[in-house]
């Protein structure tokens, strides 16, 4: 059959007449293709995966049961257009509570999102023009970067090393990048790293910001998801509301990833300028969804109980992994461990390198049936996440961790 007209109609933002066309292999996908055949090759030996990035468990019931009571109502029926009131106030309510941002005007400076990932790729939209830069850091979430260039725009990415507690070292960016830049993404509590930013490092990222006419957008997806101290937002910092919008999500904080609900707070201008784009884009959240998410919201003790389930599981973790090892130390939020990938493992007469993560992810996976998610993007990592599932509890986490500490107990490491 001759090749499609169609096939020459494609944008150059997605590879142009070359789409679809490419073999290399999504980093995700090698690592679902190496579970199943993992599992096929040891049918007897249960998987156990460390890379899921979502919670393991349903949204609470008193969530649960206002979205069916609200869902009933005809008045939740229609278009929710850029959001019900009663969404907003929670979320500034929320903000005030958890976080003591106590100067929110929720008809002003707060917008609900579907979701962080729609309103990463949203903003964009607003501030891009081609030759355009925004700054990243690297690992990290590449949903703003990869919009920013469909506009055209550029990406400079700032590596996050574990010498500097994982933060970006913002003094060295290039000058020539700064002239040009719009944007500066943060993402604290960190993923994959983990990390969590201090108020020293935002009053410094705000200057920075000022200095170089930069908006900043705190990712703060894992924020509330803390194992000591109070929660931090980037807006508690004097200053932070002149040149930041924070991204907040229901997801991982309340168990609530499917509903794809969040919101977007601060500085009025860039909320009225993410509202005017949401509004040539989608026509909002199902309003059930919304007041559901606002009942959560006015609770902020489920997200601490699901806090502590975090931390007991990654008190554990960090044990196993130490005693075979690895120089894992528990983070001060979010549900991820980020590790150093070993440079070889020893067994008996049998020994195996690793050059990369992704090297030694995918012999965890082979061997062990340990499913983790490489990073090398700066430097050798691999990235455990404590959202296993675990049907009987507290007993049943236990074991989970202890079976991990067996397995990895059978080599001898190499770092």
């Amino acid at each position: 059959m001759a090749e499609s007209y169609i096939q020459n109609l494609f944008a150059e933002r997605i590879g142009g007449a070359d789409y679809g066309k490419s073999t290399a292999i999504y980093k995700f996908e090698k690592i679902k293709r190496a579970k199943n055949a993992a599992k096929k090759e040891k049918p007897d030996v249960a998987l156990i995966d460390m890379g899921v990035g979502e919670p393991d468990e349903m949204a609470y019931p008193l969530v649960i049961e206002t979205l069916c009571q609200e869902a009933a109502k005809p008045e939740n029926r229609g278009y929710a257009d850029n959001g019900g009131p009663e969404f907003r106030e929670a979320a500034a309510r929320y903000m005030s509570k958890v976080f003591g941002v106590k100067d929110l005007d929720p008809e002003t400076e707060v917008l609900h999102s579907i979701g962080s990932k729609t309103a990463l790729s949203m903003i964009p939209a607003c501030f891009i023009n081609p030759g355009d830069y925004v700054i990243m850091t690297s690992p990290g979430y590449p949903v703003l970067g990869t919009h920013a260039k469909y506009y055209g725009g550029l990406v400079h990415n700032v590596p996050l090393e574990e010498d500097n507690d994982f933060l970006p070292n913002l003094g060295t960016i290039p000058t020539e990048v700064l002239e040009k830049a719009k944007i500066l993404v943060l993402n604290y509590p960190n993923n994959p790293t983990g990390a969590s930013a201090t108020q020293e490092f935002f009053e410094q990222a705000i200057r920075f910001a000022k200095e170089n006419n930069l908006i900043i957008i705190q990712d703060a997806a894992y924020a509330s998801l803390i194992f000591e101290g109070r929660p931090l937002s980037i807006l508690q910092v004097p200053g932070g509301k002149d040149v930041a919008v924070e991204l907040h999500s229901l997801s991982k904080s309340y168990n609530m990833t499917g509903w794809r609900i969040g919101f977007v707070c601060g500085n009025p201008l860039v909320v009225k300028a993410y509202g005017d784009m949401k509004d040539n884009s989608d026509s909002g959240q199902f309003l059930a969804i919304q007041k559901a998410a606002a009942k959560a919201l006015d609770n902020p003790s489920i997200t601490e109980e699901i806090s502590a389930k975090y931390s007991r599981r990654m008190d554990l973790l960090v044990k196993a992994l130490k005693a075979s090892g690895f120089s894992a130390k528990k983070p001060k939020g979010s549900f991820f461990l980020y590790v150093k990938a070993p440079k070889a493992a020893r067994q008996s007469e049998e020994s195996w390198t690793f050059k990369t993560g992704e090297d030694f992810s995918q012999w965890l996976i082979t061997n062990e049936l340990i499913s983790t998610v490489p990073w090398d993007e700066a430097g050798a990592y691999v990235r455990f996440s404590v959202t296993f599932e675990s049907p009987d509890g507290k007993e049943g986490e236990k074991e989970v961790i202890e079976e991990i500490g067996s397995r990895l107990g059978r080599y001898e490491f190499e770092f």
